[in-house]
């Protein structure tokens, strides 16, 4: 990489940083774009290099946070070993749940998103995508035949996170309508139906 790339990595990762920490510190809508450059130590032109404006930004945060949970706990899944496919994919989600239990802030930033950046990421990198066919494949197994397209296990993926990232909100957060020890059986139960 040459040292003008490196310059430029450098100042995309400050603005990436710096937006993150005054989102979740004070909310999007408190925030300006002269706040993110402040904080990052950037000329406001170079944030129009890299970002339309503070929403295209937050978008692209949520992605890459939403899609690093969801590596982090593939590759925790798939160094272990299950007795079947069900267990898993209880695996992977109860490492979710406890994933945004332990991080509130980051809960906060991808509710209702969380599904939205694994499939917006799919389609915009190969290498994602590379990486969600590898999971679906490592969570599903030999399940995927004639009956049932690999499509559908995408789609249902894509319900099981989409379900799993409103219930951890509403009970992390709001407590609501229990808190997430308690909601968290039910949650596991419900996705070992949507399995069979």
């Amino acid at each position: 990489m040459s040292k003008i790339d490196g310059n430029k990595e450098k100042k995309e990762r400050a603005i990436y940083s710096a937006a993150y920490k005054l989102f979740t510190e004070i909310g999007i809508n408190n925030v300006t774009v002269s706040n993110i450059t402040k904080q990052a130590g950037v000329a406001k032109g170079t944030f129009y290099l890299y970002f339309k404006d503070k929403y295209s930004l937050m978008d692209k945060i949520i992605v890459k946070k939403s899609f690093e949970l969801l590596l982090e706990a593939y590759n925790i899944t798939k160094d272990k070993e299950f007795y079947d496919y069900n267990e898993r994919v209880i695996f992977f989600i109860d490492f979710i749940v406890d994933s945004l239990k332990e991080n509130r802030v980051l809960l906060k930033l991808l509710h209702k998103n969380l599904s939205w950046g694994m499939f917006n990421q799919a389609v915009d990198n190969k290498m994602i995508t590379k990486i969600i066919n590898e999971l679906i494949h490592e969570l599903y197994g030999d399940k995927i035949d004639n009956k049932m397209s690999e499509l559908n296990f995408y789609r249902t993926l894509f319900m099981i996170i989409e379900l799993t990232s409103s219930v951890c909100y509403h009970s992390i957060i709001e407590e609501k309508p229990a808190k997430i020890d308690e909601m968290k059986p039910l949650l596991l139960n419900v996705i070992k139906k949507i399995l069979l």
